[in-house]
């Protein structure tokens, strides 16, 4: 029998999908731009949708789901991420499932499924990792490649493709409930830990998918979905290069559209971002999914459309292929359009060709596909690897914030009041994309599915020899204070009182932090500012710890706490590393990727401010923060030594190097983290006063050093000028090596020189460092 020219692996990709879409009707091409929700059978016994989204308004009334498959499908939603189903069970469910699909269609052809993998992938019994503002704290591009590499191996193991990651939002008003799921306010951190994240997501065979774009973080108010009222410089400085970078640099093949608008047009009808900049400026390829019910939001809350056909025109036209979770308006209602001539079948032809195109590469089109995964044997998706590396990147995003009178590390056989609504839940670790907090909660007769330590059980043991004892205190949220007393009681008692403190995660108001819960100020949830302020009182020295998904305002007790230790959702491991940075066992490493506040109102505030966004004699407040971005102590000193950084002046297109020795100067092994920062003194159009251009974490034993040399490129100082170019100024230059975005200890001072340089795709992103060491 003759192999039909699509099927021909020794084909071009392209050709074989132009041969296909020759033979498919309207239908079966439309297929292939929806996904439904499906849930795997608990029994393994393939899966069904996902009941409440094929029968509420959101799913096409006519979709049923085995008539449905004739045609094909695109995409399968979350088979593991939908309720808790053994991952033996599941990777039996998707491939009967994908045979199904395969068998019902004239072609053949599975669907690609997708999941969701924020901070691993979510399913039961799978790791849960840090969230991305933990990985944004590590400042450690290289542990978050590793640590997309093991997820990915974890999705591929399962049959699944797609991975709904990574967030590159950067954080514009650290009040919005989704600042957990970011990676922070600076979009050289962004740009360079996401798209180390999409190298190793990638590098197992899954599809990296970059969200949210563009702008979703800038929502006026911090409101979730709200309009962004972003400029255009804001825009293409800050919001957008953590995006390209992550396609040029990291080989995403995906990307998902953002809910928000901006300027009126929303970013799901939006050409001139979803192709004009996206394909035509920066030559991606790959596919353009919608956010879950974006099209329809079209419809229903940006009101742009007025029918589904409408909405579905506006998406397709604007560069969505892919329209998820489930099938409403790429169905019958975009069928009948193109039947009636209201939109045009190439538009549909454009985004089934991406589509298939991807499917091709995934191998998906080839005769010899199979749906069971090549790895054999038991499926443990949380298996001791996995865990030792969630570790290692908890223990490397604890931040320590302040230790004035070295009370950290604590004695081994000390008094301990651990106090706090946070030391012993073990959702205090996770954020709201985990699976525990995204799905159980659903489901509160079954376990987690995973070993996640509490902080109160990881210091006990952690201490051994301390005595220990724990009262609550107070709820997360809620007014009551009654439990004062007994937490007033039990930190006089003791000789030193560790206050665990922090958020709830959890979706539309049901936490203090994630998707829908926004805030109106960085006070403290709750009363815990209140029980802090009745245990400092006391006069024992308080340790305060916080688990939290945001920074909150602590200028109220600057001055009265014995040390400060901030993690921000820290994962499954994350009990124990916050033990052992109290315990001394681990030397506190995390840097702030989010400045933390004085006070908990005057937002929105990052430190990428223009001179007139910082302190000054015009105004009565002063936003300087008390921690800025990239502050973190360690139980060790570090010298910096033989900077290297003459006068100097380059052309527009030059480059510069500088250079410094940084030598552990204390007893103790420890990392630190050199950072350089731009100041533009004078330019076209504002400029922030310093922004992050490069940086290197250095581990070094006790008394050894490494000598650090940036590779400045003066592509690195571009922006957008008052035509919208993006351009290289001539004129002066500071370049300041430092520990934070507030403490330059070396300053390079250069002149770039010759004509202004519009600078494109080509351009240079990041900073290149070489580390000698001693």
């Amino acid at each position: 029998m003759t192999t039909a020219p699509w099927r021909d692996p020794a084909l071009p990709a392209a050709a074989r999908v132009d041969d296909l879409l020759s033979r498919m009707t309207l239908e079966e091409k439309t297929a292939q731009l929806y996904g439904v929700w499906v849930g795997a059978a608990t029994d393994g016994d393939g899966v069904a949708p996902h009941q409440h989204d094929m029968t509420a308004e959101s799913a096409d009334p006519a979709a049923d789901y085995d008539e449905l498959i004739t045609r094909g499908l695109g995409q399968l939603t979350r088979s593991f991420g939908t309720a808790p189903v053994d991952p033996a069970l599941g990777v039996r469910a998707l491939a009967l499932a994908q045979r199904r699909i395969a068998a019902a269609g004239r072609f053949g052809i599975p669907a690609v499924a997708h999941e969701e993998c924020l901070a691993g992938f979510t399913a039961w019994r799978a790791t849960a990792y840090p969230v991305p503002l933990a990985w944004g704290a590590a400042f450690d591009p290289s542990l978050v490649e590793e640590m997309g590499r093991a997820i990915g191996r974890d999705l591929r193991a399962v049959g699944v493709h797609q991975g709904l990651a990574p967030v590159l939002d950067v954080v514009r008003d650290p009040r919005w409930g989704r600042v957990e799921e970011t990676i922070g306010e600076d979009p050289y951190l962004v740009g360079t830990v996401g798209t180390a994240y999409v190298r190793g997501l990638e590098s197992a065979g899954v599809v990296a998918t970059l969200k949210h774009f563009a702008g979703y973080a800038s929502s006026v108010g911090a409101r979730n979905l709200a309009p962004v009222r972003a400029g255009t410089r804001e825009f293409a400085d800050v919001t957008l290069p953590p995006f390209e970078m992550a396609l040029r640099e990291g080989g995403a093949r995906s990307v998902m559209a953002a809910y928000t608008e901006r300027d009126g047009v929303p970013a799901s009808a939006d050409p001139e971002l979803l192709t004009r900049l996206l394909r035509d400026e920066w030559g991606f390829t790959g596919t353009v999914v919608a956010d879950y019910f974006g099209i329809a939001f079209l419809q229903t809350l940006h009101r742009v459309a007025g029918t589904p056909a409408e909405a579905a025109h506006l998406a397709l036209a604007a560069g969505i292929d892919v329209e998820l979770p489930t099938v409403k308006y790429y169905g019958e209602a975009l069928v009948a359009a193109v039947r009636a001539g209201e939109l045009p079948e190439e538009l549909v032809d454009r985004a089934a060709h991406r589509v298939l195109l991807q499917k091709c590469e995934l191998g998906l089109l080839d005769e010899d596909w199979r749906p069971e995964p090549e790895t054999a044997g038991p499926v443990d998706l949380d298996p001791p690897a996995n865990r030792a590396l969630a570790r290692r990147l908890a223990e490397e995003s604890v931040v320590l914030l302040d230790n004035p009178d070295a009370l950290l590390p604590l004695a081994p056989d000390t008094r301990i009041a651990v106090v706090g609504p946070r030391a012993a839940d073990a959702l205090a670790m996770l954020g709201c994309y985990s699976f525990p907090s995204h799905v159980l909660t659903h489901h509160p007769e079954v376990d987690p599915g995973i070993e996640i330590p509490t902080v109160l059980e990881s210091l006990r043991a952690e201490l051994p020899d301390a005595k220990v004892t724990f009262t609550e205190g107070c709820g997360v949220s809620d007014p009551d204070p009654s439990g004062f007393t007994e937490a007033i009681a039990r930190a006089a008692e003791a000789d030193v009182c560790v206050a665990v403190l922090g958020d709830r995660a959890g979706l539309f108001g049901r936490g203090t932090s994630g998707e829908g819960c926004d805030v109106a100020d960085l006070s403290l949830p709750g009363v815990q500012g209140e029980l802090l302020d009745a245990l400092v009182a006391t006069g024992v020295p308080v340790v305060l710890v916080l688990l939290t998904g945001r920074p909150y305002a602590l200028g109220r007790w600057h001055g009265r706490l014995g040390a400060v230790v901030q993690a921000f959702f820290p994962g499954e491991e994350g009990g124990p590393a916050v033990a052992g940075v109290l315990s001394g066992r681990v030397n506190p490493s995390g840097r702030l990727p989010v400045s933390v506040p004085h006070l908990p109102g005057g937002q929105p505030w990052t430190y990428l401010q223009p001179p007139l966004g910082l302190a000054g004699e015009v105004s009565n407040l002063d936003p300087t923060p008390l921690y800025p971005f990239g502050h973190g102590r360690s139980y060790t000193e570090f010298a910096w030594e033989a900077f290297s950084g003459p006068d100097a002046e380059i052309d527009t297109d030059g480059s510069y190097d500088l250079s410094v020795t940084v030598r552990n100067s204390g007893g103790r092994a420890g990392a630190e983290v050199v950072q350089l920062y731009l100041h533009d003194p004078v330019a076209s159009v504002t400029r922030p006063d310093v922004r992050l251009i490069g940086y290197r974490r250095l581990e070094l034993t006790a008394g050894e050093s490494a000598r650090v040399t940036f590779r400045f490129h003066a592509d690195l100082s571009a922006f957008t000028d008052r035509a919208g170019r993006r351009v290289v100024e001539p004129g002066d230059l500071q370049l300041r090596l430092g520990t934070s975005s507030g403490d330059a200890r070396e300053v390079a001072r250069l002149r770039l020189t010759g004509p202004v340089r519009e600078v494109g795709a080509e351009r240079r992103l990041h900073c290149e460092v070489e580390v000698l060491r001693a």
